[in-house]
């Protein structure tokens, strides 16, 4: 079938095999042209591990340092008629990748938060590689199922104690609005700590260290976002703050019960992603943050992020070069340098509908979107008849 974008909002319906197997060689081609890491992990788990940030901490330590590598993802296959998800044929592409290059590479695909995936991973780390030496905890997901009791929580993207009224992007017609959310109520913060915070990451390295499949010394990572004061009511001081301040809390505990420099919280770059697609005010932030940082020079997508946390944290002989006062790894130091945040401000105060196209990167963004789905991409013939119905080499 001939495969276009269909878009419905903030996420495109229909996702390119090839298009997404480019995107992930232009990913592996990034991560070979830098210096090989230093102190790699040598067999590494990514929960969350088919786009974005998760699929980038697959690539960076099998192909700066030769890492096998085990991803789970909960995504859609393709079918005769229809296409599969972008993070389907992402992992895909990344196995094969792997496969040709030497790699031990398998994916499971299913509920991370679920009991039974966390004992087929542990199972396979038994049969197949012994122990893992660093698990990369990269899941977003706006709902889970408590494995003990069966029930559904579902995440809200609200701020709390106030309406929270700011500048707003439509990315379907690409207007400047203002959008007002209500704030949460207890239990809409209650349930997405329980969704987006780190209780699923500490029962995984709990499951992980009772089985003995974790090696001494291994390192885990779990990632967060801060961002500027302009997006602080509807993000770190939002919900969604809540649960990575849980996330920070449930570093400190393991770090307690399995040694100092056992888990750490990456703080990341804002950045086109499926997730962030979904937040208000965030694209339009994105968007002029595009262009500041574009036109500084210092712009990094997923892959160049992921692969500078490694190089300069997690895969180093001492490890994390820097922290900050609350313990955290900061990648997003570029994004919130001074002349960087005063840049954009400047830009939020001006930016309207008329001028969107000239003074931010919202073409940028655009771009970026797409090429989440696997479109835009260079050597892709899109009028070519492809199948979307391909299936995992180690399923």
């Amino acid at each position: 079938m001939i495969i276009q974008p269909k878009i419905r909002g903030f996420i495109c319906t229909t996702a390119h095999p090839d298009g997404c197997a480019a995107n992930v060689r232009e990913q592996i081609d990034y991560v070979k042209s830098q210096p090989a890491l230093a102190n790699p992990p040598k067999k590494v788990l990514v929960i969350g591990a088919s786009t974005g940030y998760g699929l980038a901490s697959r690539i960076v330590p099998a192909f700066g340092g030769g890492a096998a590598t085990i991803g789970v993802f909960f995504e859609k296959p393709g079918q005769e008629n229809k296409t599969g998800s972008a993070g389907w044929y992402n992992s895909i592409a990344f196995e094969e990748a792997a496969h040709e290059a030497g790699l031990y590479a398998k994916s499971f695909n299913g509920d991370a938060f679920s009991n039974e995936m966390k004992q087929q991973v542990i199972d396979t780390i038994k049969a197949d590689l012994g122990q893992v030496d660093c698990v990369v905890y990269s899941l977003a997901s706006p709902r889970r199922t408590d494995p003990a009791t069966g029930d559904v929580y579902k995440s809200v993207l609200k701020p709390i104690g106030e309406p929270y009224s700011q500048k707003n992007l439509n990315t379907d017609k690409g207007e400047v609005d203002s959008v007002t959310i209500e704030p949460a109520s207890e239990e809409e913060i209650v349930n997405t700590v329980k969704v987006m915070g780190g209780e699923d990451w500490e029962l995984w390295i709990d499951a992980l260290s009772e089985a003995d499949v974790l090696a001494d010394g291994a390192t885990t990572v779990a990632y967060s976002y801060i961002g500027p004061d302009l997006t602080w009511k509807i993000y770190t001081e939002g919900t969604i703050g809540m649960a990575k301040k849980h996330l920070e809390d449930s570093a400190a505990r393991m770090n307690e019960r399995f040694g100092v420099g056992t888990a750490y919280v990456s703080v990341n770059k804002a950045l086109v992603t499926q997730a962030s697609s979904a937040i208000p005010v965030v694209p339009l932030y994105i968007s002029l943050l595009y262009q500041v940082m574009k036109e500084k020079g210092n712009h990094e997508g997923c892959i160049e992020q992921i692969e500078r946390l490694f190089a300069d944290h997690l895969a180093t002989e001492g490890g994390p070069s820097q922290l900050d006062e609350n313990g955290r790894i900061r990648i997003d130091d570029w994004e919130m340098q001074d002349d960087v945040q005063a840049a954009v401000a400047e830009l939020w105060e001006k930016v309207n509908t008329e001028n969107l196209n000239d003074i931010s990167d919202f073409a940028g963004y655009q771009s970026e979107f797409l090429r989440l789905f696997g479109f835009g991409l260079e050597g892709v013939d899109y009028e070519a008849d492809t199948d979307p119905n391909r299936r995992l080499p180690s399923a």
